[in-house]
């Protein structure tokens, strides 16, 4: 049985491409970027070669770009960064209620010590409305953040038009781009963004590295002190190595041609799909203002556990975990506002470069097989 990979939102495998420029500096490279001898000299210009990459990829400056450890690390440094050079005073944070837990997470840390968070709601497709966040914003204000894409069912929010309220406000704004970096454009002047994070493993880059984008000008404490690395913004030795990688992976990430060819399969997965169960599979999501590369379906009657679990060589993800017979279905699903029939019945399938024709054919077969011959059971919509 062929082993067939459709959780690229979870992680991307290593480009080859990305790995022949690592490759090149494992043995060259091992100064201390910071030193100022002979021997930092390779890996000091690995990374700032990287930086300017990652830079080119946003469409800003290269000293606007801090490499971090990934993008848990970027946004809880735009978060809390935030937090902890504004001075005295209260505080308001808006973000909305299906981040990543990055963000989630970190926002309940500053509720605790006295943020006042609002969680704005988003509609049945996953999209923030405009208004909603207008209506938040108080002169207790001192960011909004708001992921560009989904991760679990690719919606892509209306980062622009939010980022122009902030800026009317006189509010900074991050987004959470690690799923739309390499995918979509992500242009952060077009965006109107102040903070923008990457993640390095999200666009086939090795795991371990990301970057936090942060515009000139802007007022944010660094999470780790200790040196006058990245600009002062994070202490410790740099690895060029691991930047490398992800300069690699964002020069490559420019280039959006492939992302036509992976909407088609997505696509047709969803015709497949559909053909095959009609009313019995729905689509989750936004249908038009989504990820190219993402579809996240519910199998009506099905729980999307059992049917992964029978997905002999298919690996995709669910959107939904079961504790002790009981279902929960995510956070996601809940604030879009499905059933719990219905979320409990979501897989997300999540192309790549990769990804074949052959792939998606052979990826539907094996879910008709799986429902039609009763190898899993069904539960009662």
């Amino acid at each position: 049985m062929s082993r067939i990979y459709l959780d690229h939102n979870a992680s991307t495998p290593l480009d080859p491409r990305v790995a022949e420029e690592m490759r090149a500096l494992l043995e060259t490279s091992f100064g201390n970027p910071s030193s100022p001898h002979w021997a930092a000299q390779p890996a000091k210009q690995a990374l700032e070669a990287a930086r300017a990459q990652v830079a080119a990829l946003l469409g800003c400056a290269a000293d606007e770009i801090v490499f971090t450890s990934g993008g848990s690390e970027a946004n809880n440094l735009a978060l809390k960064g935030v937090f902890y050079a504004r001075g005295k005073g209260p505080a308001h944070i808006i973000t909305s209620a299906i981040e990543h837990p990055s963000i989630l997470a970190p926002c309940d840390f500053l509720e605790r010590l006295g943020v006042r968070i609002t969680r704005l709601p988003v509609d049945g497709t996953g999209r923030v409305d405009p208004d909603d966040l207008r209506r938040a914003i108080t002169p207790d204000t001192i960011l909004i953040t708001l992921m560009h894409a989904n991760n679990e069912v690719g919606t892509i929010q209306p980062i622009d038009t939010c980022a122009r309220i902030a800026r009317e406000r006189g509010v900074p704004f991050h987004t959470d781009a690690a799923q739309s970096a390499g995918k979509i454009p992500t242009a952060v002047n077009e965006l109107g963004v102040d903070f923008l994070t990457i993640a390095g493993h999200k666009l086939y880059a090795p795991k371990g590295v990301g970057a936090l984008y942060i515009r000139r000008g802007s007022r944010i404490e660094p999470l780790i002190h200790g040196g006058e690395h990245e600009s002062g913004m994070r202490a410790g030795t740099e690895s060029a190595l691991l930047a490398a990688g992800l300069g690699a992976a964002c020069a490559l990430g420019r280039d959006l041609a492939w992302t036509q060819l992976v909407r088609e399969l997505r696509d047709r997965l969803w015709v497949l799909l559909r053909n095959r169960f009609g009313d019995r599979v729905v689509l989750n999501g936004h249908p038009e203002y989504r990820l190219p590369n993402t579809l996240n379906v519910s199998f009506v009657g099905h729980r999307g556990t059992d049917i992964l679990a029978a997905l002999d060589g298919v690996a995709a993800s669910t959107g939904s975990a079961c504790h002790s017979g009981q279902v929960d279905i995510s956070p996601v699903l809940r604030a879009m506002g499905l059933t719990d029939s219905v979320g409990s019945a979501a897989v997300r399938f999540s192309l790549g470069r990769t990804t074949t024709r052959d792939e998606i054919d052979e990826t539907v077969q094996r879910i008709v097989t799986t429902i039609t011959r009763a190898r899993i059971p069904s539960i009662t919509p």
